[in-house]
Order: C-alpha cells, then structure tokens, then sequence
C-alpha cells in the first residue's frame, strides 16, 4: 500500500505543475455550462408546459444538473486516463522507470487510479456546491452523487486506461472522445430522457455506464432514490463491475506494457 501511494504522489506532484491549466476544462467550464444551458436555455424550456411535463415536473437546471455532474466526471476521467498514462507509458516512460524499483505493476494501476478518484471528488465536490447555490438540489442526498459520480467517472477510467495501455501514439485518442465520449454525452440522458430517443436506439443508451451514473446520481439530488431502490442497486452493481473487470485488464495490459518495454 506504502508503494502504491508513491505513485499517487508521483501525480499529485505533476499536477501541482500544471493545474493552473486543468481549471477551466475540470471546473469552470461544466460551471459555466450548467449557467448556459440550466439557466439562460432552461427558463426557456421551464415555459413549456410540455417539456415541463415531460422532465416530470421538474425545472430544467434541476433534470440538468445531476446528468451534467455524472458527464463531467465521465469527461475526466477519460481525460486523466489518456494522455497521462501514455506520457508514463510511451513518453516519459517514468512507470517503468518505478517498474525498475520495488514497486510494481498492481502498485502502478492502482495509484493511478486513486488519483484519478481523487481528482473525481474534487471536481464532484465543487459542482455539487455549485448546483446547490443555484437550488438545482432537491434533497441532502446530493452529497451521496458525489460518490455516485466519481464510480461513474471510474467506470471510464478503467477501461481506457487499459485501452491506453495498448498504445504508443495519441493517435487514436480522437476516436475515443469523438465516437465514444462526445455521443455518450449527448445521448445518455444528460440532457433529455432517454425516452424521447428512437426505439432502436433506446435500448443503446441503457448500455452505456454514462447513463446508469445519469440515473443514480439525479436520484439522489431529487431525493428520489428511495422510490425504487432495487433499480438503484441495479446501476450501483453495473457500474461496480465496469470498474472491477476494467482494473483487471488494465492491470494486465499495463503490466505486459512494463514488461515488455
């Protein structure tokens, strides 16, 4: 566990670097995405008495904010396990540099990703404040989307980071975030119910670990959770074992990567 936080303090020290350029996409940027589109476009949406009736209810900051909160974990997270990873992979090749010495491969994939929760509930943390000066919480049980947000955000995290594992260049990096990460953000329920989609492609956006972090975490800042706690189980147990079999292989992958050079 000693080896482990070695690499946690391996990232932190690079962050400390470089976060002054981190502020605007991990923090200021949702911010001001939730004020565009939660209050200058939903006052619009809110005289609607149709889309009124069919966001349950709700104003649109309040069926907004807690999608926007699980998308931008997701968007770090993807972040934070890309270009990072490659850098100590393929650029700097500093992981293998740890490699050399007592820590290991275990010790390395799992640093890395508690940073990666660290950053999570960071970024969760300051947008949830954010959303509660601006009434988008309906219930204290916001502070449980905090966590909601940060095991969405992983759910990503590990499997790319395995994916990166896989790679020399950044080359494919675009693929990622141009057909993965922008379609899962716009269509996963962050901005409309999944029920307006299309039949054919409803059943698609259930797939996606984005929306059942969707699910969770606006549950909880509207208080709802309770009205059907087995379907929040549901989303909590996907979501827990994206998690588990994506550290699997990113373990094996980077593993293989320090070993073969």
């Amino acid at each position: 566990m000693t080896l482990m936080t070695r690499v946690v303090e391996l990232r932190a020290m690079q962050y400390r670097r470089t976060f002054r350029a981190s502020i605007f996409s991990s923090f200021l940027n949702p911010v001001l995405f939730l004020l565009a589109m939660g209050v200058g476009l939903g006052t619009y949406v809110d005289q609607s008495g149709t889309a009124t009736q069919a966001l349950g209810g709700l104003s649109y900051l309040q069926f907004l904010a807690p999608g926007l909160l699980a998308a931008t974990a997701m968007q770090a997270a993807a972040f934070e396990s890309t270009f990072p990873i490659i850098g100590g992979l393929s650029w700097q090749k500093t992981f293998h540099a740890m490699y050399a010495t007592p820590v290991s491969a275990r010790d390395i994939v799992v640093g890395n990703l508690a940073w990666i929760a660290i950053r999570l509930t960071s970024i969760a943390a300051i947008f949830t404040i954010v959303m509660a000066l601006f009434g988008a919480a309906a219930s204290p049980l916001i502070l449980l989307a905090i966590p909601a947000a940060v095991l969405t955000g992983m759910a990503f995290a590990t499997p790319i980071m395995a994916f990166t594992a896989t790679q020399r260049t950044m080359e494919k990096f675009n693929a990622v975030f141009r057909f993965g990460i922008t379609p899962l953000f716009l269509f996963s329920g962050t901005f409309f119910p999944i029920s307006n989609l299309p039949d054919a492609i409803e059943p698609v956006a259930w797939l996606s670990p984005l929306w059942h972090g969707v699910e969770l975490s606006r549950r909880l800042a509207l208080g709802t959770i309770g009205e059907d706690p087995v379907q929040a189980l549901v989303h909590v147990a996907i979501l827990v074992a994206i998690v588990a079999v994506g550290t699997w292989f990113a373990y094996r992958t980077v593993e293989s990567r320090l070993v073969l050079g």
